[in-house]
């Protein structure tokens, strides 16, 4: 009887020591951020601290809407920028566990009249950003629509800036042409098999292809500083806010899902995950050298490996870190295009990492 009274005596201290570290690194956090939000003039940022696939922290600062003053909260929605890309990338990785693709096929197979060139090009160099592809050209009209032909023919008429395999170039139009291969092999808009494969099954019922026509619940505003003054985010056709390289609404409540689901296999092999996750070699055998793995970066900070991405478009800037060996994720979503939400991620995981 003793024993267990003292057991049960000791257990409510140590979960009061935790609850009072916890509520120490959440005042830390929120002095933090706000500090930041201020120093940056971020109108809003939205905060997701997860360990081991569960919610830790979840929480909304500053306004979704300026003009309207709506706060931010756990449910508002962002755009993704480029963050959107680990979703491209899981679903071509799911074609290739199902034998539709294969990582090392030349892309010229799956497109019909492709330039010659793309026969030297492989699905594995797309999605490390090491075929030779480049970004959108300058002349690049941003607030014209484009059928996906059309936009695949503009990717097709430029030359590759490099041998694929020899080098390492960040390119949007890479994964764009990703968008194109999942929709010329399973018949469905690349956003329509992200929603039936991933989001779905998930239960991110939030997270969808951007649409400023439709009505969607919770979604903020994005943008951007001119001489020191806020203006609204600059307007861009309504194709190029469809497009694979990363035209994604999502909220940080739905990123916790997606985070948990990492940890499992239901949506890919723990081999394929690994696989995304490890930095892609070129054909020297060497590594890229931005140490790119499949829709994701991979870095170590103070000794602790880190998969991540970060994204901007439209007015937004976000990015998601996933420290591997200590089952931390940090995600900072923000609706200004000049903030920076990497730093955030790095000095509020330090944060839980000391404890």
């Amino acid at each position: 009887m003793r024993f267990t009274r003292l057991t049960s005596i000791a257990i409510v201290l140590i979960c009061a020591h935790s609850a009072i570290a916890q509520s120490k690194i959440s005042a830390s956090v929120d002095q933090y951020v706000r500090s930041e939000m201020q120093h940056e003039h971020i109108p809003g940022l939205a905060l997701l601290v997860s360990r081991d696939g569960k919610i830790v922290l979840a929480k909304g600062y500053g306004w979704s809407n300026v003009e309207l003053q709506v706060p931010v909260k756990p449910e508002t929605v962002f755009q993704s920028g480029s963050m959107g890309k680990q979703f491209t990338a899981t679903a071509v990785m799911m074609l290739v566990e199902e034998g539709k693709i294969g990582l090392d096929d030349p892309i010229a197979k799956y497109f019909e009249g492709a330039p010659e060139s793309w026969n030297d090009v492989t699905i594995r160099e797309l999605l490390s950003h090491t075929a030779g592809f480049t970004d959108y050209p300058k002349n690049f009209d941003f607030r014209r629509d484009y059928t996906e032909a059309q936009l695949l023919k503009i990717v097709e008429g430029i030359p590759l800036a490099f041998p694929p395999g020899t080098k390492w170039s960040y390119s949007n139009l890479g994964y764009l042409t990703l968008g194109v291969l999942i929709h010329r092999v399973t018949g469905k808009f690349y956003g329509d098999f992200l929603q039936q494969r991933i989001f779905q099954p998930l239960d991110m019922s939030t997270t969808r292809i951007i649409s400023e026509a439709d009505i969607v619940p919770n979604r903020a505003a994005g943008y951007r500083l001119v001489k020191g003054k806020l203006k609204n985010q600059e307007w861009v056709s309504p194709t190029l806010n469809t497009t694979a390289d990363g035209a994604l609404y999502f909220s940080i409540l739905d990123l916790a899902k997606w985070d948990a689901a990492l940890y499992t296999e239901k949506l890919l092999k723990r081999s394929s995950l690994d696989e995304m996750w490890t930095v892609a070699k070129l054909k020297n055998g060497k590594p890229n050298s931005d140490d790119y793995g499949f829709g994701w970066e991979i870095w170590t900070k103070s000794g602790h490996r880190i998969v991540g991405h970060g994204g901007a478009w439209q007015g937004f800037r976000t990015h998601i870190s996933r420290y591997v060996d200590d089952k931390l994720t940090v995600v900072v979503l923000t609706n200004l295009d000049s903030a920076n939400p990497g730093k955030i991620t790095d000095h509020v995981a330090s944060l839980y990492l000391a404890k």
